[in-house]
């Protein structure tokens, strides 16, 4: 007879599991394998508090996503290595969630200090309870807009979001040191990656950045999102400062038929990532947003094999829009799927080939990496291609 897993044994299981696909410092692991992630999901069934997946602590009802939620395991791990906080860091953090991260950090930064701050006031107090059950009391717990930060604690040496920032406020950047890092899941032009910056001076610059994808945090409202038919089915995801017509692009789409198909020179295997796109396409072009399909868009067939029915990427320009296409050939084995384009509105076949450029272009070299450098906004116009904020101006260079 199998006895039952202890949540010593499952905790184990999951960070060995964790470890066999990504990669973990010495100091996140053993942060992991010392913290019981249970402690701060009370009711669930323990073997669901130690799979690698997020859990819902608070509805947000009428909205797609909850107000909060434990992030998946495996992002917690990644995002930690990439915020490489010291032993006796002074460490603030974003987004309170069950607190299950602020006592991570506690058992990190175990001669600095963590305070974590939240908006909800449920949230926070119950990360504060359950930090207190599980024995990190000396966690600062504040219920308050994560945009202000916590000026009675800084400066700090890190700074970590968990939850999605469109903007960087100037708050974060008075309550971070030079020299010091900040991390966090940065939204622009529909994307969301967890982006690591070093403070340098009036600079933010990145050293690392992975595709993921975080409730936003309030208070933001750079984000639009559009409809494009009457069932709500297909939707655009675009930025404030986008020159997107919603009314006169939904009125083109709902032509059905695409003005034009567009084929790139690249091929994908069936596992290979081809997000590198979208990143790449940001470098240098306003038009980039996202194209959103639901499974019933796809069922009756409103769109052409959008790449990734919740998130392609797209080019728009007004009522015109192209978005990356993905097609199944019999030509390669190793890469049976090629990428394309498909596009729609009087401005189609610009939008569809400046759109495979970018594919080709990303193609020719899949795995680099650009650099992120951030100012506030307020400072002297930045060389290059801007991505323009309310707090912030972003330059992407490969």
């Amino acid at each position: 007879m199998s006895q039952t897993p202890t949540a010593d044994q499952l905790r184990n299981r999951l960070v060995d599991e964790i470890l066999a696909e990504h990669r973990m410092p010495a100091a996140v692991e053993r942060a992991m394998r010392t913290v019981p992630r249970d402690a701060f999901l009370p009711g669930l069934k323990l073997e669901h508090a130690y799979t690698d997946q997020a859990v819902t602590i608070k509805d947000n009802p009428g909205k797609p996503l909850p107000l909060s939620c434990a992030s998946v395991p495996s992002v917690v791990a990644m995002m930690l290595e990439q915020l490489d906080a010291r032993a006796a860091d002074d460490v603030l953090e974003i987004g309170a969630g069950t607190g299950y991260n602020a006592a991570l950090l506690a058992e990190l930064v175990h001669r600095g200090s963590v305070t974590t701050v939240d908006i909800d006031s449920d949230v926070a107090l119950h990360a504060r309870t359950r930090l207190n059950a599980a024995g990190y009391e000396h966690v600062t717990v504040i219920e308050r807009d994560g945009l202000l930060g916590a000026p009675e604690n800084a400066p700090y040496d890190r700074i970590i979001a968990t939850v999605g920032v469109w903007d960087i406020p100037a708050t974060w950047w008075d309550q971070l040191n030079d020299g010091g890092r900040l991390v966090l899941p940065l939204r622009w032009r529909g994307q969301t990656r967890s982006v690591a910056l070093t403070r340098r001076g009036d600079q933010l610059v990145s050293d690392g950045m992975e595709l993921c994808g975080f409730v936003p945090i309030i208070g933001q409202n750079g984000e639009k999102t559009s409809p494009l038919n009457a069932d709500d089915t297909i939707r655009v995801h675009y930025d404030q400062d986008q020159n997107v017509d919603p009314a006169g692009l939904a009125a083109t789409v709902q032509t059905g038929t695409p003005a034009l198909e567009v084929t790139s020179a690249q091929r994908v295997g069936g596992e290979e990532p081809f997000d590198g796109v979208w990143l790449r396409a940001t470098a240098g072009d306003d038009r980039v947003c996202r194209l959103e399909a639901t499974s019933k868009a796809l069922e009756q067939e409103l769109l052409r094999r959008p790449a990734i029915p919740v998130r392609s990427p797209a080019l728009v320009d007004r009522n015109s829009l192209a978005y990356m296409t993905i097609t199944r050939e019999g030509t390669d084995a190793e890469r049976p799927f090629r990428l394309g384009a498909a596009a729609y509105g009087p401005q189609a076949e610009e939008l569809a080939r400046d759109l495979v450029t970018h594919i080709d272009a990303w193609g020719a070299d899949r795995l680099a990496m650009p650099q992120m450098t951030i100012t506030p906004a307020a400072d002297a116009a930045t060389a290059g291609h801007v991505i323009s904020k309310a707090e912030s101006r972003i330059t992407l260079t490969y």
